[in-house]
């Protein structure tokens, strides 16, 4: 008998060890796999949860909804195109800007408008931010085309820059993306006369995706795509320190070959000194791509697919002042619908996700935090409407994914 308890207490012992070594086992590899900027670029993972199964599978009619307010600031339906939305906080007001056309996005004659708002919801009528590109306005027999005899603006952001509130918008030729003519701009704001004067060159041969945020250096840092991009691959601008055109530009190596990069955005890390940088696949792959710079974005590590899903469209997210990370996207790999949100703690992998606004074509969002609330504009009704959703951060905490309860 007391043997048999003996090696009963050994079988016990040995199972207990063997448990104890798989749970740590286990609990090492997820750590192995987690990304890190210095240690492990190369990692995949950017969405977990115990909701989750496969990205591609995530059932959107049944992710929890986040509360929202809705307005619509422009609509040019059915005749005209709004897209390429930026909003900003300054003057004690919330400022919109967008491209806006006629026909399909980014013909000849196209404009940048503008528009304010005291509570982020009811807008005053758009006005004119740019004029109608010389020789290609409603008069000009290449209006509404597609073709190198005519140019176009296109929005690229607002820019607190040294005291100024700045405006950026490129200009090129209107047949493809881009023309060799292709010159980013800056707009000022004239608080005497309420207007937007152009201010000078930002630099030639660049569009943005986003306007540029400052290092913890003090430079600062924004994206560049030059009118061959799809061959050379997207860059990084980085400068500004002295004055608002003086930047050096650093390519991402590998965003034309292990990829179509397009679009990209950057945020700094909870660490204050290292970027992570997010890039749209147009090979169609369905997934986020990203990349890490050690120096200040002048040095980046070569883009890997993550398994963050997306529909091959323009995301937008921010560092919340609580700490937390939002991404908006379109995360339905199959299509722009619906307009989601999601939740991280540290910027590199996200646990929670939420439905924003769907049932129709909703694209190119972009957020701001301001006064407890996140404003987050986007192109609705397949981009002939500048929508704005208002949503309490308070509400983001509310979040719970075990009442995602997909449809098996």
């Amino acid at each position: 008998m007391k043997a048999l308890i003996k090696l009963d207490y050994m079988s016990i012992s040995i199972v207990f060890i063997a448990l104890t070594s798989l749970f740590f086992g286990c609990k090492s590899i997820k750590k192995a796999d987690y990304p890190d900027p210095i240690t492990n670029p190369t990692s995949k993972l950017m969405l977990q949860g115990d909701w989750l199964q496969d990205p591609h599978e995530i059932d959107f009619n049944t992710i929890p909804k986040i509360p929202v307010e809705h307005s619509v600031v422009s609509d040019v339906t059915p005749d005209g195109v709004n897209q390429h939305n930026y909003l900003a906080f300054y003057d004690n007001r919330y400022w919109i800007m967008w491209s806006d056309g006629p026909g399909v996005e980014d013909r000849v004659g196209q404009v940048v408008k503008y528009s304010t708002s005291t509570d982020g919801l009811h807008w005053d009528d758009p006005k004119f931010l740019t004029t109608y590109p010389e020789g290609s306005g409603p008069e000009s027999p290449n209006y509404n085309k597609r073709t190198e005899q005519g140019l176009r603006w296109i929005s690229r952001g607002f820019w607190e820059y040294k005291g100024e509130f700045l405006a950026l918008a490129s200009l090129d030729e209107a047949k493809g993306f881009f023309g060799p003519s292709l010159v980013l701009h800056a707009f000022i704001w004239d608080k005497e006369t309420q207007s937007w004067e152009h201010h000078g060159i930002v630099k030639d041969n660049a569009i943005n995706n986003f306007p540029p945020k400052q290092l913890p250096s003090g430079e600062w840092l924004m994206s560049r795509r030059s009118y061959d991009y799809v061959e050379k691959g997207v860059d990084f601008m980085v400068g500004a320190e002295d004055n608002f055109d003086q930047w050096e530009v650093y390519p991402v190596f590998g965003t034309n070959t292990e990829l179509d990069a397009e679009e990209p955005y950057w945020w700094i890390l909870p660490d204050n000194k290292n970027l992570m940088a997010l890039f749209r696949d147009n090979r169609k792959s369905g997934y986020l791509y990203r990349s890490f710079s050690t120096d200040n974005g002048r040095n980046w590590s070569p883009p890997v697919q993550t398994n963050f899903p997306d529909a091959r469209s323009k995301f937008h997210g921010i560092r919340l002042k609580n700490g937390k990370y939002v991404l908006v996207s379109n995360s339905n790999y199959k299509k722009r619908d619906p307009l989601t949100l999601a939740i991280s703690d540290d910027g590199l992998v996200f646990s929670k996700m939420g439905y924003l606004v769907g049932g129709r074509h909703i694209d190119y969002p972009h957020v701001l935090e301001h006064n407890g609330y996140l404003l987050v504009a986007f192109a609705g009704d397949a981009k002939q409407k500048i929508e704005v959703l208002k949503i309490k951060i308070s509400d983001l905490d509310l979040l719970d994914m075990s009442d995602y309860n997909p449809k098996q």
